[in-house]
């Protein structure tokens, strides 16, 4: 049995601990807070036998657990998941991994330096099916023209905002914005289904912090162009098309895949995808236990190698679009 340790207490860590449960493979072990009171909030929904925390420090030295899953707000990911790793903890990190190319850089120099331990970012639709399916797809088609990929919801914390409120999830401060939160789902989708672009552009639509609220990215391959739509402020229902030559792969949207079908050149639809499991994250969790299960083991070892490629080059892509529009956070200005 896994034992695992959880850092962040909002809906998001209910969900992925909701997911390691069902698979009877992990049992909730520790939660850590800066509030007591909410640590035993979260905890208590799942376990008598949790042992819990509100000083950092003593989380990561507690031999309680093995692993953690770090939902904490983005700037704080970084710092985390590095001490996690070196006081030998497994580290399951939601996305963004890192802030920058630069965290993500000392984050491997660290790992490296332990090379017991295993680092995970949490892009749950990575690891679904119906992702792979798409993949699948377009590595059958004779020919790509291009694709238009739409995620946007709208946020119930942009009503905070809009109040005067500074969100975690729209501050700058945080490392916050659409890009970070929903585009990076997209980010993930271009790059594994078509391959690192040769260049980007972000046309972000900025709120009055200078965080983006929503935005168009353009990637630029050598025979076809991508655009990515994005946002927090607005909602779209708009699907995904990915255009072959005649043919067409539509998605529901570029994050959920709860749908996903070709449409030939007579109009014909084939449906592709599965039927999404009720929890999101379910797929991810068995991905990790998976690895984490057979340690020693040279497959596993090669399976995680390239899950933290991916997410490095996803990574250096967040940036370079960050860089296009403008939009900084205080990491990218620390010195290592």
């Amino acid at each position: 049995m896994l034992r695992l340790g959880i850092i962040g207490t909002g809906w998001i860590a209910d969900q992925f601990v909701e997911a390691a449960h069902a698979t009877k493979r992990w049992q909730l072990s520790a939660v850590y807070s800066r509030r007591m009171k909410r640590a035993k909030e979260f905890g208590s929904k799942y376990s008598e036998d949790i042992v819990y925390f509100d000083r950092l420090s003593d989380f990561f030295q507690s031999d309680s657990f093995d692993v953690v899953y770090i939902a904490s707000p983005n700037s704080l990911h970084f710092e985390q998941a590095k001490a996690a790793i070196m006081a030998g903890k497994h580290a399951i990190v939601e996305k963004p991994i890192t802030s920058n190319p630069q965290e993500m850089s000392q984050l491997i120099k660290v790992l490296r330096r332990h090379p017991q331990q295993f680092l995970f970012e949490a892009a749950r639709h990575y690891h679904e099916e119906n992702f792979k399916a798409v993949q699948q797809a377009v590595q059958g088609m004779e020919e790509i023209q291009g694709a238009t990929l739409t995620y946007m919801k709208y946020s119930s914390r942009y009503d905070a905002f809009l109040e005067g409120k500074n969100p975690n999830v729209f501050s700058p401060d945080f490392a916050g914005g659409a890009l970070q939160d929903l585009g990076v789902y997209m980010v993930y989708d271009a790059l594994a289904w078509f391959g690192v672009p040769d260049s980007v552009n972000y046309y972000a639509t900025k709120l009055n912090n200078g965080i983006d609220g929503k935005g168009i990215a353009i990637f630029n391959y050598p025979q076809f162009e991508v655009t990515l739509q994005f946002g927090k402020t607005a909602n779209s229902y708009l699907p995904g098309e990915i255009y072959g030559k005649k043919e067409t792969i539509v998605m529901d949207n570029a994050a959920d895949l709860n749908e996903v079908y070709i449409v030939n050149g007579e109009g014909e639809k084939t449906i592709i995808s599965e039927l999404a499991d009720n929890n999101p994250m379910l797929a991810e969790v068995i991905d990790f236990a998976d690895v984490l299960e057979n340690p020693d083991s040279l497959e596993a070892r090669d399976i995680a190698d390239e899950w933290l490629a991916m997410s490095v080059e996803v990574n250096k892509v967040m940036y370079k679009l960050r860089y296009y529009a403008k939009i900084e956070f205080p990491s990218d200005y620390e010195e290592e």
